[in-house]
């Protein structure tokens, strides 16, 4: 007999409700456990043996209380002794620098002392040349650089190139100690004034440092000296003497092609003009300690 179909048998969805951590089970046991058993066996033990904590005996407590006390003796003893010794190296260091004000205001009040003896050696010069060397006084004194001079002349800049750059690799100027192909040199200086001096310049300054036949012009670093004087660029040459004539005398002489040269090749930075009124001052002081005049008449 057949019979009607009969609906699935109802299920009951009602379960007891699991934990949300179930899955993570282990990592529970980790949490809720930390400590395994037997190290927390052995701080139990610990702490009920009296190990742990402060030092229970009288002796024990008096030797930690005494390596206290010496801690902080310690401590003490050597911020007083920073506090005490601040104030002499601020002391000491204070001297140095009154001492060091002192040196060099009496090195600068020297050169002036200097400065004012050799003003007064060269005025006596002065006057002796035109006390006793009659009309050939004058002459005399512009010759050697014991008095000013004006007149007409050039005069001639000379400076650094902007980008100066290091020489190398067989470079003439490198090759000769110099690090540094844009800078002017001491040779350089002294080849501009002996060509100044062959196109026929009768007197010549360098930044109002006045030469004589007694001048030297040196390097001392990157200084250029002269009579121990330091310079600094722009260097100007100022010379007495037929303007047009020895501006072009001196452009075409070896010495000036010399300096159109640097000029070319490392930019050193150059200019010559022609002035109608040169003023150079006098030398500071002439001094001449070996040479003496002859007394000797020529034969005829």
């Amino acid at each position: 007999m057949c019979g009607m179909p009969q609906p699935p048998p109802v299920r009951s969805t009602a379960t007891r409700p699991s934990r949300p951590d179930a899955s993570m089970s282990l990592l529970t046991n980790v949490m809720d456990h930390s400590l395994d058993d037997g190290y927390a066996e052995a701080a139990a033990r610990k702490k009920d043996a009296g190990a742990g904590g402060m030092p229970r005996t009288v002796r024990a407590r008096l030797g930690l209380a005494a390596g206290l006390v010496l801690a902080a003796l310690v401590v003490t003893v050597g911020a007083a002794q920073a506090r005490m010794a601040a104030p002499t190296v601020a002391r000491e260091r204070q001297e140095l620098i009154d001492r060091i004000q002192r040196e060099t205001a009496a090195a600068d009040k020297l050169e002036g002392t200097v400065d004012t003896l050799r003003a007064d050696v060269s005025a006596r010069q002065r006057a002796a040349l035109k006390q006793d060397g009659g009309a050939a006084a004058d002459l005399v004194g512009i010759l050697s650089g014991a008095v000013a001079v004006q007149g007409p002349g050039v005069k001639l800049v000379v400076d650094d190139a902007k980008e100066a750059g290091t020489g190398g690799n067989g470079n003439p100027r490198a090759a000769s100690g110099f690090s540094d192909t844009g800078r002017v040199r001491d040779r350089d200086m002294q080849r501009v004034v002996n060509g100044l001096w062959e196109s026929g310049a009768e007197a010549i300054a360098i930044n109002g440092q006045r030469l004589t036949a007694l001048s030297a012009i040196r390097a001392a670093g990157d200084a250029i000296l002269v009579d121990n004087r330091p310079l600094v660029p722009p260097y100007t040459v100022l010379a007495v003497g037929d303007g047009g004539r020895l501006s072009t005398r001196f452009q075409n002489s070896s010495d000036g092609l010399y300096l159109h040269a640097l000029q070319k090749n490392y930019g050193i930075r150059t200019g010559i003009s022609v002035e109608s009124d040169v003023q150079l001052p006098a030398a500071p002081s002439v001094i001449v300690r070996t040479a003496q005049p002859s007394t000797e008449k020529g034969t005829s």
